[in-house]
Order: C-alpha cells, then sequence, then structure tokens
C-alpha cells in the first residue's frame, strides 16, 4: 500500500503531484528543486547554493539534473558533502533542456524508511 508525504519542511509541489510517496520501506522523493520551503524561492542563484538546498535525506538512488553540465563539478563537490564512500547513493546525472522555474539542478531520489 502506497501513502502520500506532504510536508512544509520541503517546497510544495508545483504541480499535479506528490512531494514524496512511500510503499513498505521505500520513500520515493520527487525531483526537489533548490527551492526555499518557506519562502518558495531559490535559495541562491548559483548552482552550490541551489544543490545544498535540494540535497537534504537514507538516500539509496538519486537522478540528478543539471540545467548546465559545465556544473557538474561544482554540482559534485556539494554532493560530496552529503554523500561520500561506501554510503553514497546510486546516482545518475545528466544535463537536461531546462528545470521548472528556471532551476540550475533538480534532484530526484529514492529513500530507506527508518
Amino acid at each position: 500500500m502506497k501513502s502520500k508525504i506532504s510536508t512544509s519542511n520541503a517546497p510544495a509541489a508545483i504541480g499535479p503531484y506528490s512531494q514524496a510517496i512511500t510503499t513498505g520501506n521505500l520513500v520515493f522523493v520527487s525531483g526537489q528543486l533548490g527551492l526555499n520551503p518557506a519562502t518558495g524561492d531559490f535559495a541562491g542563484d548559483s548552482i552550490e547554493e541551489q544543490a545544498r538546498q535540494s540535497l537534504t535525506n537514507d538516500v539509496v538512488k538519486t537522478t540528478c539534473m543539471l540545467a548546465d553540465i559545465d556544473d557538474f563539478q561544482a554540482f559534485n563537490a556539494v554532493y560530496a558533502e552529503f554523500f561520500s564512500g561506501d554510503a553514497a547513493p546510486a546516482r545518475s546525472a545528466f544535463a537536461v533542456k531546462s528545470l521548472p522555474k528556471g532551476g540550475l539542478v533538480e534532484v530526484e531520489a529514492i529513500a530507506l524508511k527508518k
């Protein structure tokens, strides 16, 4: 059975989707732009600020979408602050033509529910 997760601690959905869905011991998190949940505005104008805001969970898989592949190294530096070594989740990362609201990065995750 699946259950919807909705929290004011994360940016509100900006379309017809759930912030996250849980089933069993898995949590499937919708893509997270670098938005401040309190204001709905981007956490900053840089890839580092937006990436840091996007990456805050026990994550087992991420899909990382960058508006500009030239930001890959800067994104990796911030990503390593959250995930590194043997505990780093499986990941795919790629450039996309554009992201909602003109974002620089969006991160989707699958996490373990404790």
